[in-house]
């Protein structure tokens, strides 16, 4: 429960400050005052393992001291200078063209996720063969808050409804299919048809997707999904643009999600997972794009805190532990003890609908019956606040909960953190 001093602060705070936070931030009431590892202390003292990671941003944990040293240190030299050259921009650049796959070798560097992905955009935009001036995207996908980010996937404000130039695709979504087929005797019908509408439209010029669709509630596509819509782009002409911002830097056993399932894009986008929380954000492409004079005009790639130092050094710490601690073998192994945790607990309540993830991303979809699977947003928020007084921490979303704990957790604190979340479903849903 949420203590006196936590209260006082909140009611403070509300005074002024706007409504419209996250569901977990007004469900949760907490005020986090301190984080150390997977640890999270709130105002009034109480400790919480944070399988959110932050927003799932924090890979290493909250304070890792490598990348408190590197920000100190830079903070200390120089902050921002717009987007010229600094002393460790070029080790950055290196560090990327090895951890990344070897047909995107050329970078961009940005603050946010909605602002890479507007980057990505342009590069389409500024590329695309005449005729080709519309984009596909997938339904129930989510690329940010900004207007091109919005136009996507038709996210409409109020009253105005901004639906751009985009063409809506059938997500993999197997668990609500919209064509109400079961895998695999489908065939994997919402690929076909995604071909048909997209890929081998003559004006699409780019598919943007999410690999594995993480706000939707960690939508993991069935095998032949990617294969097919991918090599129908390739036969078409038409992009592949994959919005890694939550998925890249190694959350789901791989660097980039698109490894997993063979796709090979021409523009990916990183941000959560690549500087421990600080804002940054690579676009990567491929350099005929990246490097055409259409798409690098004077100041394409640059903005107020593009290439800023502090983000530099954020990252470059950040990506540099992931690669020398071998932490992405580690999400897969710690992956394989959250499955068969999470499988058992699916298969215990009828009313937890449906389990999915691949390394250190899952969702647990809620429902009011095994049967007519209808949306139980309010057994999701019972199960995440009941987890918060328990002391874990998990990220909710309409009538999912996302488990996405940093990297370097050890086993026990895993396990705690999953006895945890039984013990919050049990008490809810039992």
């Amino acid at each position: 429960m949420t203590g006196l001093r936590q209260t006082q602060h909140l009611a403070r705070e509300a005074r002024h400050l706007a409504p419209g936070a996250s569901e977990e931030a007004v469900h949760g009431r907490r005020v986090f005052a301190e984080g150390r590892g997977p640890v999270l202390t709130d105002l009034d003292g109480n400790q919480y393992l944070d399988f959110a990671a932050g927003t799932l941003t924090q890979s290493l944990g909250h304070g890792h001291p490598e990348v408190v040293e590197a920000l100190t240190a830079q903070a200390r030299r120089l902050w921002n200078v717009h987007d010229s050259a600094t002393p460790d921009r070029a080790g950055l650049l290196d560090l990327l063209a090895r951890l990344l796959p070897e047909q995107l070798d050329t970078y961009a560097f940005f603050s946010t996720g909605a602002e890479v992905v507007e980057a990505a955009l342009r590069v389409v935009q500024a590329t695309a063969p005449p005729g080709r001036n519309r984009i596909g995207a997938l339904r129930h996908g989510f690329h940010g808050k900004t207007m091109g980010a919005r136009m996507l996937v038709h996210w409409d404000i109020g009253h105005q409804a901004f639906s751009g130039n985009s063409v809506l695709g059938y997500s993999p979504y197997c668990y609500r299919c919209p064509l109400g087929l079961e895998y695999p005797s489908c065939d994997v019908r919402c690929a076909t048809l995604v071909r048909r509408h997209i890929a081998e439209k003559p004006n699409v010029s780019a598919l943007v997707f999410e690999p594995v669709l993480g706000a939707a509630g960690v939508i993991v596509p069935p095998p032949g999904y990617w294969e097919r819509v991918a090599e129908g782009c390739r036969d078409g002409g038409v992009l592949l643009v994959a919005d890694e911002v939550l998925t890249g830097g190694g959350r789901t056993g791989a660097f980039l999600a698109s490894d997993l399932f063979g796709i090979e894009p021409d523009l990916t986008m990183l941000s959560k997972g690549t500087a421990s929380g600080f804002p940054f954000a690579v676009l990567a492409g491929r350099a005929e794009l990246l490097r055409r004079p259409e798409a690098a005009t004077s100041g394409a790639y640059a903005s107020t805190y593009a290439s800023n130092p502090l983000g530099i050094a954020a990252a470059r710490a950040t990506l540099e532990v992931v690669e020398r601690d071998r932490l992405i073998d580690r999400v897969r192994v710690l992956g394989e003890i959250m499955e068969d945790r999470l499988r058992t607990l699916e298969s215990r309540f009828d009313r937890l609908g449906q389990v999915r993830g691949l390394g250190l991303l899952w969702g647990l979809e809620f429902v009011t019956d095994p049967v007519g699977r209808a949306p139980a947003p309010e057994a999701a928020r019972a199960v995440y606040t009941t987890a918060l007084d328990l002391g874990l921490r998990t990220s909710l979303g309409g009538h999912i909960l996302r488990l996405a704990p940093p990297f370097t957790l050890d086993e026990a604190q895993l396990e705690e953190g999953l006895r945890l979340l039984e013990k919050a479903v049990e008490r809810v849903i039992a």
